[in-house]
C-alpha cells in the first residue's frame, strides 16, 4: 500500500509538469486522458495532505495532554484528540479504497439488455418497470441514454429493451446489475389478489470502440425485414428491420427501432461489438486469479442476484445480504445507495485480496 501511494504521489509531481505544457492541448485524445489521471492523482494527493494535517493535530493534541495542567483545557484536547482520530481513521479508509487499482473498464459506456423471463405478461411489465429505474437514474447522473431495439406487448410491457448509457464511469455503477431479477406482486390482471413470482435477465455490456474489435465483413450474415409491432402487425412498409449473425460466434442481433436501415444496421452493429468484447472479457476474467474475484459475482446473467417484493416494499440484494424497505423510490431511479452498496463490497473484497494491489496488477 505505501509502496502504490509513494509512486502515484511522484507521478502527480510528474503530471503536473506534463499538463503545463501547451502542446499538450493539441493532442486531444492524449489530452484528455491526461487530465483524467490529472484528477484521480490531485485526489489522493489532497486526501493524504489531509491525512498527514490530521497526523500533525494529533501529535499536538497528545503533547498537550501530556505537558498541561489545567484539568479543564485537559479534558477539552481529550475531547479533540477523539474526534481528530475518528477523521483520520475515515480519510485513511477512503484512501485505502481509492488506491485499488481500478478496472479500466469502469469508465466504459454500456449496452443493457432487459428480457422478459418465466411471468409471461407480467415479466414484460416488470421489465417497462427496470427500464424507467435505469434510465432515470441515468438522468439523475446526467448520462445519455439511447433505446436500440425493443419489442413492446398489447398491454404496455416489453419482452425485450436494449438501449446504451453514456456518460462517466457508467460500467463502474452498473456492471453488477448483469443477473436474474426477480418480482413478486399483485399483477393488475389479477383478480383474485394473489402474489405472483415473475423474472426478467439483465445483461450488462461494456460498450467496445471500433479499434478494439475487429469484425470481418465476410464473417457477417446480415439479412433486412420489415419491422413489427405488438401482435405480430407490420409497423411500416420498409425493409427496414436489419438481422446481423456473427458467424464465428453464432451471435445474432437484430434491430428494427430506427425507420432507416442504415440506422438500425449502425445500432446492431454496435450491440455485436459489445457482445464480442463482452464475451472476450469474460474469457480473460476466467484465466485471471481467483483472488480477483469478489462476492458480487462475476456477471453472470443465469445468476439470481436480487428480489423486489412490491406487497412489503423491499428489495433484497441476494449477494451483499442487503435488504432495502424503500423499493418505491428504488423504481423511481432512487438507486444509488443500493449501487454505491455493491461497489463498497466489491472494493472491500479487492482490498482484502492481496495480490490484486501488487504492482504488476496496477491498471
Amino acid at each position: 500500500m505505501n509502496e502504490r501511494l509513494s509512486s502515484l504521489l511522484k507521478r502527480y509531481d510528474e503530471i503536473n509538469l506534463i499538463i503545463q505544457d501547451p502542446a499538450l492541448v493539441k493532442e486531444q485524445t492524449l489530452y484528455r486522458k491526461t487530465m483524467k489521471e490529472h484528477s484521480y492523482l490531485s485526489e489522493v494527493a489532497g486526501l493524504h495532505s489531509v491525512i498527514e494535517q490530521l497526523e500533525k493535530q494529533i501529535d499536538e493534541a497528545k503533547m498537550l495532554i501530556q505537558d498541561e495542567k489545567d484539568a479543564e483545557i485537559k479534558e477539552l484536547a481529550h475531547e479533540e484528540l477523539k474526534e481528530l482520530e475518528v477523521q483520520l481513521a475515515d480519510n485513511n479508509d477512503k484512501l485505502k479504497f481509492l488506491l485499488i487499482p481500478r478496472d479500466p473498464l469502469d469508465e466504459k459506456n454500456i449496452i443493457m439488455e432487459i428480457r422478459a423471463g418465466t411471468g409471461g405478461d407480467e415479466a414484460a411489465l416488470f421489465v417497462a418497470d427496470l427500464y424507467r429505474m435505469y434510465s432515470r437514474f441515468a438522468e439523475t447522473k446526467g448520462w445519455k441514454f439511447e433505446i436500440m431495439n425493443s419489442n413492446e406487448t398489447e398491454l404496455g410491457g416489453i419482452k425485450e429493451i436494449v438501449f446504451s448509457i453514456s456518460g462517466n464511469n457508467v460500467y463502474e455503477n452498473l456492471r453488477y446489475e448483469s443477473g436474474v431479477h426477480r418480482v413478486q406482486r399483485v399483477p393488475a390482471t389479477e383478480a383474485s389478489g394473489r402474489i405472483h413470482t415473475s423474472a426478467v435477465t439483465v445483461a450488462v455490456l461494456p460498450e467496445a470502440e471500433e479499434t478494439e474489435i475487429d469484425i470481418k465483413q465476410e464473417d457477417l450474415r446480415i439479412d433486412v425485414m420489415r419491422a413489427g409491432g405488438p401482435g405480430g402487425q407490420s409497423v411500416n412498409t420498409t425493409d427496414s428491420a436489419v438481422r446481423i449473425t456473427h458467424l464465428p460466434t453464432g451471435l445474432t442481433v437484430h434491430c428494427q427501432d430506427e425507420k432507416s436501415q442504415i440506422k438500425n444496421k449502425a445500432k446492431a452493429m454496435r450491440i455485436l461489438r459489445a457482445r464480442i468484447y463482452e464475451q472476450e472479457e469474460a474469457k480473460a476474467s476466467a484465466e485471471r486469479a481467483e483472488a480477483r474475484k469478489t462476492q458480487i459475482g462475476s456477471g453472470d446473467r443465469s445468476q439470481r442476484i436480487r428480489t423486489y417484493n412490491f406487497p412489503q416494499n423491499r428489495l433484497t440484494d441476494h449477494r451483499i445480504n442487503l435488504t432495502l424497505y424503500k423499493l418505491d423510490l428504488v423504481m423511481q431511479g432512487y438507486t444509488a445507495e443500493l449501487f454505491d452498496a455493491l461497489k463498497l463490497s466489491a472494493k472491500e473484497e479487492l482490498l482484502n485480496s492481496s495480490s490484486s494491489l501488487s504492482p504488476d496488477n496496477d491498471s
